[in-house]
């Protein structure tokens, strides 16, 4: 005789798999990886270790680059990082399904380092209705999303 059990899903609601946590990262503690790791290349290439140099380089060249990109994660839902603003966590998710290719377009040119006013001036080319794109700039508010670096570079 075989015996039969029920799937304890279907049974009750409340074992149904939820969503994975938010994975939580801190910008510093990663970016010193990345710092680490330019320093590690550049010394290769030149042959010995350029030490602060290197590190003050990736700051100059970097960080910029580098802070956008984690706060375009973070805006995106797809990785927690504790310095920037709970709030804005998952915020594309939740506000501008309905215009998805606009929000893509526009986040395109916010990771290569573009600013607002780039933005802005696409769209004029492009002939896109200033409207949503003014909402969607408005509601990702670039420029309140800056960050010191913590290294020191005298």
């Amino acid at each position: 005789m075989v015996a039969y059990c029920e799937c304890p899903a279907a049974a009750d609601p409340a074992y149904l798999p939820r969503e994975a946590p938010p994975m939580k990262r801190s910008v510093y503690t990663d970016c010193v990886l990345e710092a680490d790791r330019f320093k590690w290349i550049q010394s290769e290439k030149a042959g010995y270790d350029l030490g602060e140099s290197a590190i003050r380089q990736w700051v100059r060249e970097h960080w910029s680059g580098y802070l956008r990109a984690r706060w375009v994660e973070h805006l995106q839902g797809t990785c927690f990082w504790v310095e920037l603003d709970r709030g804005d966590y998952g915020l594309l998710q939740r506000e501008f399904r309905d215009r998805a290719p606009l929000l893509d377009e526009i986040l395109g040119w916010l990771k290569c380092g573009k600013e607002n006013l780039d933005v802005i001036q696409w769209a004029c080319i492009k002939c896109i209705p200033l409207d949503p794109v003014i909402e969607i700039l408005t509601a990702l508010d670039v420029n309140s999303r800056r960050l010191a670096h913590q290294f020191d570079t005298r």
